[in-house]
């Protein structure tokens, strides 16, 4: 996981207070094995990530034709709007 961004203004505006919306920290590394959601891995991420995840995981490359450096990678973003979270996905040779 690379980053997580909080959008303080819409969550004052808009969001009903959540305790441990989301617990996940910069840093901390998941391992999927194929379609598999990794153990302790947020719900809602995983919906967002796992399509990508299962093409790398099954040899498909070059996500959206040349967008990423690393043609065996993607950088995927969860869809909470409020604080969402950017995950770098590789594939692990």
């Amino acid at each position: 996981m690379k980053k997580v961004t909080r959008h303080e203004d819409l969550m004052a505006q808009y969001e009903n207070p959540i305790a441990h919306a989301c617990d996940m920290q910069e840093g901390q590394v998941y391992i999927a094995d194929g379609w598999q959601k990794p153990a302790g891995f947020c719900d809602s991420a995983w919906e967002s990530m796992s399509p990508f995840v299962m093409t790398l995981a099954h040899g498909g490359e070059n996500i959206y034709d040349g967008w990423m450096k690393n043609p065996k990678s993607a950088m995927i973003s969860c869809n909470d709007g409020f604080r969402p979270v950017s995950f770098l996905i590789e594939v692990i040779e």
